[in-house]
Parts: C-alpha cells; sequence; structure tokens
C-alpha cells in the first residue's frame, strides 16, 4: 500500500486513533511517499471534519509596515526613516477598512510591524473605532509578537495588554510571527521577536482570558526536520491545556526581496507534505488551513485531499507575502472559492471566524446569519 514501508506502523497508529510521536513526524517529513502521507492525513481530515470545506469572506489591514525588528525573514518591515514606510492614521484604517467592507464581511484581519512610536492607546482607539463603524465584523487583530512588544513598550504585562486589548474591541488573534520555536534557527533569522517560549505563554494568557487564536509555522528557510516537529509538538501541547487554537496555519518561505534570498524557493511538493504532515501531528487542532493568497489557489484546492479543510477567505491587499514576492491575486470572490472547493469533491461551508457557519440569502453580498 505505501512506497515507504517506514508509513506502515504509523497508518496503523491513525487507524487506531492514537497519537503520533516526534519520531513519527521526522519519519514522514523524511519519507518521499507523498501519496502515502497524503492518504493517512485525509483520513484524519474526514474523521474531523467529514467533507466539509471552509472559508470566510475577510478583509486584511495593516495599518503599518513600519518596524524595528528587522527580521531577515521578512520583505514587508520598513525602518523609521525609510521613505517607502507607510503608517495609517486612525481615519486613513478606517476609510481602508470601509472600501473594503459590505455587508457580507464577517471579519478584519488586522497586523503591522512592531512600530516605535505607536502606543497602545492608538491600537485600542484603532479597535474602537472599528467596532463602532462595523459592529457585527470580527476583529482578529495582533500577533503574539505584537501583543510582546505593547507589553515591552508599555511595561505592562501581556496579560494586562490582552485585557485592554480586548475590552477595546479585539475579537481573536491570528497565529503570525511564530516562524519556528528552535532558538538557534530563530537567533537568526527572527533575532528581534519574541522567543518562542514567550509566543507560547502570550498565546496561553489569550486563551486563558477565553480569547482564540491561530497558529502558525514558517517553512523552507534554514531549519531541519526535527525543527518542524519540535514546533508542531509544542503547539499540540499547549493545545492540550487551553483548547484555544483554532487553526493552524504552515506557511512557506518566500524569500523574494529579504536577507535570505538564496534560499530556493519551496515546491508544490514541500507545500503539500507540510499541510499533510500537520494534519496528521496535530491531532487536537480542528482545522488546517491552506492559504490560497500563499500557496496559490491551485495548490490550495488540491491540499482539501491532503489533510486541509480550510482555505480562508476572500481577502483584499495583502501586503506581508506580495512584498515577499507572492504573485497570487490580492483577492478572491466568494463564488470563485465555492468553485474551487467544489471542484475538489468538498462540500463548501462559509464560516465566520469562530467557525459558526453563515447562512445568506440568495444575495451574497447581503446580510447573514450566524448558525451557532
Amino acid at each position: 500500500m505505501f512506497d515507504d514501508t517506514r508509513l506502515a506502523s504509523i497508518h496503523q497508529k491513525v487507524l487506531d486513533g492514537e497519537r503520533l510521536s516526534f519520531e513519527d513526524g521526522v519519519t514522514m517529513y523524511r519519507s518521499p511517499d507523498i501519496l502515502g502521507i497524503g492518504h493517512m492525513a485525509n483520513i484524519v481530515r474526514e474523521r474531523i471534519n467529514g467533507n466539509d470545506t471552509y472559508y470566510n469572506v475577510n478583509r486584511h489591514i495593516n495599518p503599518t509596515d513600519v518596524c524595528v525588528a528587522q527580521c531577515k525573514l521578512c520583505a514587508f518591515g520598513k525602518q523609521v526613516r525609510d521613505p517607502d514606510g507607510y503608517t495609517m492614521s486612525h481615519e486613513q484604517a478606517w476609510e481602508v477598512a470601509g472600501k473594503g467592507w459590505s455587508e457580507a464581511v464577517t471579519e478584519f484581519h488586522i497586523v503591522g510591524g512592531l512600530h516605535p512610536t505607536l502606543n497602545l492607546d492608538w491600537y485600542c482607539e484603532l479597535l474602537r473605532g472599528l467596532k463602532q463603524r462595523f459592529p457585527t465584523v470580527h476583529l482578529k487583530a495582533f500577533t503574539m509578537v505584537e501583543i510582546g512588544y505593547f507589553a515591552t513598550r508599555t511595561k505592562l504585562t501581556i496579560r494586562q495588554v490582552l485585557e485592554k486589548l480586548k475590552a477595546a474591541g479585539m475579537d481573536s488573534l491570528p497565529g503570525g510571527g511564530a516562524e519556528i520555536f528552535a532558538e538557534p534557527v530563530r537567533r537568526i533569522i527572527c533575532d528581534h521577536k519574541i522567543d518562542g517560549n514567550v509566543w507560547i505563554e502570550t498565546a496561553r494568557e489569550a486563551h486563558n482570558l477565553g480569547l482564540h487564536s491561530n497558529c502558525t509555522m514558517l517553512y523552507g528557510h534554514i531549519e531541519s526536520e526535527e525543527d518542524r516537529v519540535d514546533h508542531l509538538v509544542r503547539l499540540r501541547t499547549l493545545q492540550d491545556d487551553t483548547k484555544g487554537f483554532q487553526t493552524f496555519i504552515p506557511l512557506a518561505f518566500h524569500p523574494a526581496n529579504t536577507p535570505l534570498h538564496h534560499v530556493p524557493v519551496t515546491s508544490g511538493f514541500d507545500d503539500i507534505k507540510n499541510i499533510a504532515i500537520s494534519r496528521l501531528m496535530l491531532d487536537n487542532i480542528p482545522h488546517i488551513k491552506a492559504y490560497w493568497i500563499m500557496m496559490t489557489p491551485r495548490m490550495a484546492q488540491l491540499a482539501q485531499r491532503f489533510g486541509s479543510d480550510d482555505l480562508d477567505g476572500t481577502v483584499v491587499e495583502e501586503k506581508i507575502y506580495h512584498d515577499a514576492g507572492a504573485t497570487t491575486s490580492q483577492s478572491l470572490r466568494r463564488e470563485e472559492l465555492v468553485r474551487l472547493i467544489r471542484e475538489a469533491g468538498r462540500e463548501p461551508v462559509e464560516r465566520d471566524t469562530l467557525y459558526r457557519r453563515v447562512e445568506r440569502s440568495p444575495q451574497p453580498d447581503t446580510a447573514f446569519t450566524i448558525l451557532v
């Protein structure tokens, strides 16, 4: 059944519903048998989510690309005096949100650089203004890295920062900034960011406050197979404790326009394998997202047979991956997402950020009902 006989024992664990080990993860990363791994991932995917593939109608807002971190993996962040850098005013950010908004939108996804002068009150006012103008829209805002930076600048605890942002309107957190938790790698690719342990503990605090979040892993730079599996296991362990992660998103490193531009671009084989192994290792995280804006819509569509059950959303003006050379469109219409999912043999399910089903009238840009 398997071209790689080492997968047979892992397959039996999958059939028995047994948790896979660190060694199992390394074995799969070192195996060329992508069809065998994909077959196992599809078993788990259908066990958890049946034939459903989720998507949402969302908009991205990046309030600033000015960032003190200057990570080697990033093409988005600009130095303070860089003439190409930008920082929106509150009014500009609210206007950007309004340009991309219709009554169909259920989520604003808000991330930006680590700005040296914008204070926590500025970000709280940004959220309050969005909530006042778009009260039905869920605000998924600020990575664990941004939260850690706010805490350092304000001399507040992580929990206090989260409490202030939650009171201002933050509904959940995205999963960015996790990169790879292995400290030797992290010191090279993102030395100025919080370390892996702080990322984990920030997520723990958010979950303990009742805030859900996503989680990510950046692969395809200088990490090893062991580093990837360590990252997945650490996320799985936290999820055992808090059950606060909703979705895991494996993110391929795009080297263009970064100091690591010499690193080869990941292949479709790499991308599909990371989706599949993530589904197999993360047995307690409900959803695995194939982020179409990074993978391309076609690869994200294929991923629905290799462990993924989510395509992300409609998006508008995504900057982070496009600054790193992504050539995909910055938006897909709702109808296009539905077509991609149906062509993959899956059942499209529109969701809100918390994976509650959204039921619409026949006109897609009209009001919606969330089915709890």
